[in-house]
């Protein structure tokens, strides 16, 4: 006889494990089910967030960075370091570790909640037309047939691939494939200067790679305010990190000595670019292809994603859907949020998730960071505001740090003060922007976050000061 559930999620990525725990903690009997596998081919919980996105990439990130600071840094600190080398497989090894932890972490969070997990993939078989809801198959090392009145659906999404060049994770990479390099390549070739791309791109600069970014689109960072895409492409060319926009990519070709790249640029002129590994990061598509939706009648649009309401509910009666495979932006925490969301609504609570109050974030150095509206998505839609800025480089604790690039950026209605958006680049974006989160959320004034005491010296205080330039009375530039 077939297991029984109040709710069932298939999926066990940061909206799906998130949801499942949340679920369990409003007192339902619930199952996680999730495929994928580490290296030994026991379970890794997590997702692409975890296994090969977020968690993998800032422990490359923070360990190419140690390595950069000692070798072009530390001698303005008075420290000399010689005979600085690289480890690369312990590097690696590092980031496999952070990785492990993580997934462990989850399977102890499981059992802490008593939230029942199935090694596989789960697909719907049907709709029981009964209070036992719907009949979810689970392939894996066993199969099982599992009921669930409540199911939700977080499968996530997989790397975009170009057509005509498939990944192979040899030397056509996905995001998957460029954590795992096992030596520095000497020419690496990025398409696409996305989030994804510019964060891979700048681990292996700093290890030594010679780097070049083909960009289709005429404007570098075109979802990031203008000024603040401006100041970051100023750091990243000083860094060497070469960007070209207005690409047009043509045939690519694999062979012996790497990847052969024919793009052609904005003027029309023909280029080839031989690269030893070519990273694609070319935007995301939805997991949906092995739900077997089409069972129940589950409806997809045209991209592959789930079909739902601002609720996260699709057309079936109690089936829900959050995170990558639906509408909306691909973040994790915008799938942590969803997934708590629906566990709340499943229990009859009111979850909700303010896709305005979202945060964004760029781990380059300088990060990169916003939330709300850009200057020009203010300009487009006629609304009328103040700006304010204040530079990294007139803050105290910014030059101690020896990192003064960067700016951060207010915008507030003119009429109201009304916080509309925040925008940084510079040390610590990540989390100066959460400040502005709360802020947003809140619906505070630039003068609310001008009258508040920030802690001296810190880079908070760069936060404070453009929230007093919105009313043109900076007190530190």
């Amino acid at each position: 006889m077939s297991k029984q559930f109040d709710v069932i999620v298939i999926g066990g990525g940061p909206g799906g494990y998130i949801a499942a725990i949340r679920a369990a903690q409003l007192g339902f009997n619930v199952a996680c089910i999730d495929e994928s596998k580490n290296a030994k081919g026991g379970p890794a919980l997590g997702g692409t967030c975890t296994n090969v996105g977020c968690i993998p990439s800032k422990a490359l990130l923070q360990s190419s960075e140690h390595y950069e600071h000692a070798g072009k840094h530390f001698a303005d600190h008075g420290i000399e370091v010689k005979g600085l080398s690289l480890d690369l497989a312990k590097m690696l090894a590092r980031k496999d570790l952070v990785v492990k932890q993580n997934n462990d972490g989850i399977q102890f969070l499981f059992k802490k909640n008593k939230v029942t997990f199935f090694h596989g993939r789960g697909s719907f078989v049907k709709a029981t037309g009964s209070e036992q809801g719907y009949e979810i198959a689970v392939t894996g090392a066993a199969q099982e047939s599992i009921l669930g009145k409540h199911v939700i659906i977080a499968t996530g999404s997989s790397a975009r691939q170009l057509p005509g060049a498939p990944f192979d994770e040899e030397n056509i990479l996905s995001n998957d494939g460029a954590l795992r390099i096992p030596s520095v390549p000497k020419r690496l070739g990025l398409i696409g200067s996305g989030v994804i791309g510019l964060e891979m791109g700048s681990v292996w600069r700093r290890l030594g790679a010679e780097v070049t970014v083909l960009e289709a689109l005429p404007t570098f960072l075109g979802a990031v305010d203008e000024q603040i895409a401006k100041e970051a492409r100023k750091a990243f060319d000083k860094q060497g990190l070469k960007i070209e926009l207005g690409v047009q990519v043509g045939e690519i070709k694999t062979g012996k000595k790497g990847v052969a790249v024919a793009w052609t640029d904005a003027k029309g002129q023909a280029h080839t670019l031989e690269v030893d590994k070519l990273i694609v990061s070319i935007g995301r598509v939805p997991n949906t292809s092995g739900l077997d939706a089409q069972a129940v009648g589950l409806m997809l649009d045209e991209r592959g994603a789930v079909m739902v309401d601002e609720q996260c509910r699709t057309s079936l009666p109690n089936v829900w859907a959050v995170g990558d495979v639906v509408r909306g932006p691909m973040l994790a925490h915008k799938a942590e949020e969803e997934g708590v969301a629906v566990a709340e609504r499943i229990a009859g609570q009111h979850g909700h998730v303010n896709f305005n109050t979202i945060p964004w974030v760029i781990y380059t150095s300088p990060e990169i960071a916003w939330v709300g509206q850009t200057e020009q998505q203010l300009k487009a839609a006629g609304t009328k505001y103040k700006a304010g800025t204040f530079p990294f480089m007139a803050n105290g604790r910014a030059r101690a740090l020896g990192d003064t690039t960067g700016m951060v950026k207010f915008l507030a209605d003119a009429s109201t003060d009304e916080i509309l958006g925040v925008h940084i680049v510079g040390p610590m974006a990540s989390e100066l922007i959460s400040e502005a989160v709360v802020a947003m959320e809140f619906r505070a004034s630039a003068e609310d976050i001008a009258r508040i005491c920030h802690a001296h010296p810190s880079l908070s205080e760069a936060t404070k000061e453009a929230a007093l330039a919105v009313d043109k009375r900076t007190l530190n530039f």
